[in-house]
């Protein structure tokens, strides 16, 4: 089972939006010549001081609001959505609101530090195992801490940093502004319509580079609202966008006029980018010789798990925790980076045919919607391939894979299914035993280390005590969930976004660096997001103090357009008049 995705991730074309050819000596030239143009818009970049790039970016969020529904409704039309479904609530969330969540962040960020302060300046610090030291991003805000009530985000550093440190080295880039490096290429991702202007905003502000951005050939259509939506940054000569095939992403990546590559994509792409294609590509890997000559950062998905901790669940515990397992895969139809691809089970706990019955009948029921991202179906009949007693749902093209006793588990968590394919696989053991098991199984055996999630009855977490927390420091990851979906910790701008620290080009598992991470954090080393086990108000009645109902984020939220399209707004212009109609919206749900 292979993922398939176009050369290099992306495509190009001139900001007028015609596509380029680089096998042409006029293509060729007409790339050159934006590429020229960044080189003096990075002398322009050097001599903006910190408060004129504080009024970009609020400009941008006013241009973002402003492109909100022409964003959605592109990307909808692109995803082949029907304008009616409820579905469309996921291109307002994880398209115009994190730009512009993002936006928001980062402009208090550098207005911090034209102050002389740092960005982390009032923000809460606290302790993790192994002599680490965290930092709450979220809630950020009095907005967030009742807009998102119940949900927690904290950054973990690596052990022995002190808060003292991380504070003063908050900033990154931004210390020293006239310091600038260069062009930058974002090769963009195809499938979350806020990932490109996500990256590029990271590339400006954290690595204080320009930034030439290449599209990916399935979200092409995009461009108009793109080239709108950062039209401050284009004209501040900071940005140019493109489209085109395969062949301009590896003549931009080469060229001499850029000076870093960033890629959201898979792990063969970014091979191709860096060693080149075929054998002699990977004759090229194995020797270690790169032929990229300039430094590369990534994000490349794998395989996340899903890992459940036995416990005593109700009837409707059961129901709710399916529908959260169905929705880490089957948002955005499976094709994210962070879409939970194997369910870990104890295969002691009593209550495991009940939930995964309950299983098959959220991701049965889910709203239906077309197979958009090219190269599904071949994916998808992989996994059929490798598992022919695998499970079709719903329409026929989701798959629930349980691997039995005697079944080969290792297509399902070593390849990356990008698609409605769902593995479940059992472990022995309760308790400590399982968690423990689940976290070696998981750390050795999967592939990648861009997110895990943990769901777990609140009385089961309490019973570990500290033994909790210490699971979750052995879990190699770059961002960990706790009874919500890392795809959360995506969402939260002040949170970095990345593969656990430590790959190399030659092993690049989920990627190298970081993204998003609007507090300018230098180094993290992961995140961690929590929510709670239960809805509103069953969870103030089981004693968690959380006000949030189901979220609007799950395929099963009827009223996900409509609170998208509120949230979207409310991003736009917080206020608290505008909160009510958010809740009145998402307790429909």
């Amino acid at each position: 089972m292979t993922v398939t995705e176009p050369s290099f991730d992306a495509t190009s074309a001139s900001p007028s939006g015609a596509g380029l050819a680089p096998d042409t000596a006029a293509g060729q030239a007409e790339l050159d010549a934006l590429i020229a143009e960044l080189a003096a818009g990075e002398q322009r970049w050097a001599r903006t001081p910190l408060p004129e790039r504080v009024g970009l970016l609020r400009a941008v969020h006013a241009a973002v609001a402003e492109q909100a529904e022409n964003w959605a409704r592109t990307a909808s039309e692109v995803k082949g959505l029907d304008p009616a479904s409820s579905l469309v609530g996921e291109e307002w969330i994880s398209g115009p609101y994190p730009v512009l969540t993002a936006t928001s962040t980062l402009a208090g960020s550098v207005a911090r530090i034209s102050r002389g302060e740092s960005p982390l300046a009032g923000s809460r610090f606290g302790t993790a195992p192994g002599n680490r030291v965290t930092v709450q991003v979220l809630p950020h805000s009095a907005h967030e801490s009742v807009l998102l009530h119940g949900f927690r985000a904290e950054v973990w550093m690596p052990p022995g940093v002190t808060a003292d440190t991380v504070r003063a080295q908050a900033g990154l880039a931004e210390l020293h502004p006239a310091q600038t490096h260069g062009v930058g290429l974002v090769l963009g991702a195809g499938n979350i319509t806020s990932i490109p202007p996500l990256d590029v905003l990271y590339e400006l502000i954290a690595n204080n580079r320009v930034v030439l951005l290449k599209l990916n050939p399935v979200l092409a259509r995009m461009l108009p609202v793109y080239q709108a939506a950062l039209a401050p940054l284009v004209r501040h000569g900071v940005l140019r966008i493109v489209t085109g095939d395969g062949d301009v992403g590896g003549y931009l990546a080469h060229h001499a006029g850029i000076s870093h590559v960033h890629i959201t994509g898979s792990a063969a792409t970014h091979d191709t980018v860096v060693f080149g294609r075929g054998a002699a590509g990977a004759a090229r890997k194995t020797a270690g010789s790169p032929v990229l000559a300039k430094p590369i950062t990534s994000e490349l998905g794998g395989v996340a798990p899903i890992i459940l901790l036995p416990g005593r669940w109700a009837r409707r515990d059961l129901r709710y925790q399916a529908e959260h397992v169905a929705t880490q895969r089957l948002h955005n139809g499976g094709y994210n980076c962070i879409a939970g691809q194997v369910v870990v089970l104890s295969r002691d706990w009593p209550q495991k045919d009940a939930f995964l019955a309950e299983l098959r009948d959220a991701i049965g029921r889910a709203p239906a919607r077309p197979a958009w991202y090219p190269g599904s179906d071949g994916r998808v009949a992989a996994a059929a391939a490798a598992y022919p007693f695998a499970e079709r749902l719903g329409d026929g093209g989701r798959l629930l894979v349980v691997v039995g006793d005697g079944d080969d588990p290792e297509p399902i968590r070593s390849t990356e299914t990008f698609s409605p394919v769902l593995g479940v696989v059992e472990l022995p053991g309760t308790g400590a035993s399982f968690l423990d098991a689940a976290i070696d199984t998981v750390n050795r055996d999967f592939l990648g280390t861009l997110g895990a999630n943990v769901i777990a009855e609140p009385r089961t977490i309490r019973a570990l005590g500290h033994g909790f927390r210490d699971a979750l420091a052995r879990l190699r990851y770059g961002t960990i969930a706790i009874n919500t979906w890392t795809g959360l910790g995506f969402l939260t701008a002040a949170a970095p976004w990345g593969a656990y620290p430590g790959h190399t080009l030659g092993d690049v598992q989920s990627g190298i660096g970081v993204v998003h991470n609007a507090l300018l954090i230098d180094s993290p080393e992961r995140t961690v997001v929590s929510g709670p086990f239960r809805p509103f108000p069953r969870s103030v009645a089981h004693g968690e103090f959380a006000l949030f109902p189901k979220p609007p984020w799950f395929v099963s939220a009827r009223s996900a357009a409509t609170t998208g399209r509120l949230l979207a707004g409310f991003a736009a212009r917080p206020s608290w008049l505008r909160m009510p109609r958010v809740f009145a919206a998402a307790f429909r749900a």
